[in-house]
């Protein structure tokens, strides 16, 4: 299994959005390397949810349910898309602040690469993220 962040604006998708739908498509990504992350996810891999522009923090773990779709708003069939199921609201949300106060998040896809809106995150990344929500 592998991590990943996935970045949304909330004013556009938000948290309480994929809770009310239970399952939602990842699409719209139009950056090559999130199109490859997208496309490197499989079924069962854990997603942290992030507001982006607006709270600048995770909120919520959700899960990979649906892999290796085309992106459905993509007529030339280049880019990817994913569905996914929400698993846990964070009892702390973590914020960018805290993220880039925290040494052992250093080298995360999120500090590193601020711009992706689906980014990587190692194993490691993952347990002090989780250890910072409080779970």
């Amino acid at each position: 299994m592998r991590y990943w962040l996935m970045k949304s604006e909330p004013f556009k998708y938000s948290w309480d959005d994929l809770v009310a739908e239970q399952e939602g498509t990842w699409d719209g990504v139009r950056n090559y390397r999130a199109r490859n992350n997208l496309a490197a996810m499989e079924v069962g891999d854990q997603a942290f949810f992030y507001h982006s522009r607006e709270g600048l923090e995770i909120v919520g773990i959700c899960e990979v349910s649906v892999a290796g779709i085309g992106d459905p708003t993509d007529d030339t069939g280049k880019w990817a898309a994913v569905k996914i199921k929400p698993k846990t609201k964070l009892p702390h949300p973590v914020s960018l602040k805290q993220i880039k106060a925290e040494p052992q998040l250093a080298e995360c896809e999120l500090v590193k690469l601020s711009r992706l809106s689906v980014a990587e995150i190692t194993p490691d990344e993952w347990s002090v993220i989780l250890k910072m929500a409080g779970i």
